[in-house]
């Protein structure tokens, strides 16, 4: 049975083929499209996530969420890997899908409370949207199945040597989710940075004629020059597919249960995923967190996606 998923989300190149691989795959159940402040602002993530939508011709629905951290001021956008508009590279039709017009909070805690407690949340931004969902509404955390995200890591950082972006974006959203007491698996900075698309992977996935697989080696020639630019890697990581692919094949990553709390009270570590690898802890496990990918199992199930466009 399909999984029933939301996909929260802050596009960006690697929410795009995350949008493209749930949409379409067998396994997962796209229930609806959140977006969050992120990689760049609220405005022009959502418009990328409605380009995205009707470039694919995906039928799911929508939903613009929180334009602000919780507390913190609005950190800057990633420009450097992202462009201007968040998803440079790609050509895109004049624009006539629409948002919904409830709020990506409302939907979300709707959504749930409706649910028989089946739901995966799929975060692959700043945990803003999931972080208010369960203030205002608390009921809806028993009913979340799992959380599965992008973001964090257990040793480097991208945008500070403590922290990953998604995280240090709004951590005391992240403080929320972590010690909310759902599971929260967590895809960081550790693994994604394996799975890069390299010039040889655009090759093999160009060879699929279809929108799916033009859209996928127009975002990523774009995304691997900024990558290359500002880490020096011959190919961009894909961050946030790899949640999907999780979803869709749990052996593709291997997981490991951990505490994890979120450093909010540092000025320099502010962000930081603190994982507690060795176990060195009496504090509970509330997160499987990513130690290793399958990289070749990952692109089959990549191109495995864009195939189903065809």
């Amino acid at each position: 049975m399909a999984q029933k998923i939301i996909l929260d989300c802050d596009p960006g190149h690697d929410d795009a083929v995350a949008i493209m691989m749930a949409a379409k795959h067998p396994e997962i159940e796209l229930l609806g499209i959140t977006t969050v402040r992120g990689n760049q602002t609220l405005e022009k993530v959502t418009r990328n996530a409605l380009n995205v939508v009707q470039y694919l011709d995906i039928d799911v629905p929508v939903y613009k969420g929180m334009s602000v951290p919780m507390v913190i001021e609005p950190r800057p956008v990633e420009e450097r890997v992202h462009g201007d508009s968040g998803l440079d590279g790609p050509q895109f039709d004049e624009l006539t899908r629409t948002i919904e017009s409830k709020h990506a909070i409302q939907f979300i805690i709707e959504t749930l409370m409706a649910s028989d407690g089946d739901i995966i949340l799929v975060p692959t931004g700043p945990l803003t949207n999931i972080a208010m969902a369960m203030r205002i509404e608390p009921r809806i955390v028993p009913k979340i199945k799992q959380i599965v995200l992008m973001g964090g890591c257990y040793q480097l950082g991208n945008v500070t040597p403590s922290a990953e972006f998604n995280i240090w974006a709004d951590g005391e959203a992240a403080h929320i989710v972590f010690s909310s007491g759902v599971k929260v698996t967590m895809m960081g900075l550790d693994i994604t940075r394996k799975v890069l698309a390299l010039p040889s992977v655009i090759e093999r996935m160009s060879k699929h004629d279809n929108r799916a697989a033009k859209l996928f080696c127009d975002l990523m020639t774009f995304f691997n020059k900024g990558q290359k630019k500002t880490f020096g890697w011959e190919g961009g990581p894909l961050h946030d597919p790899t949640t999907v692919a999780y979803l869709i094949d749990p052996s593709v990553i291997t997981v490991k249960s951990m505490h994890t709390d979120i450093e909010i009270n540092s000025e320099q570590s502010y962000g930081r995923t603190n994982c507690d690898y060795f176990l060195l802890t009496d504090e509970p496990k509330n997160s499987d967190v990513a130690i290793d990918v399958d990289v070749e199992q990952f692109w089959d199930i990549v191109e495995e996606c864009i195939s189903l466009y065809e």
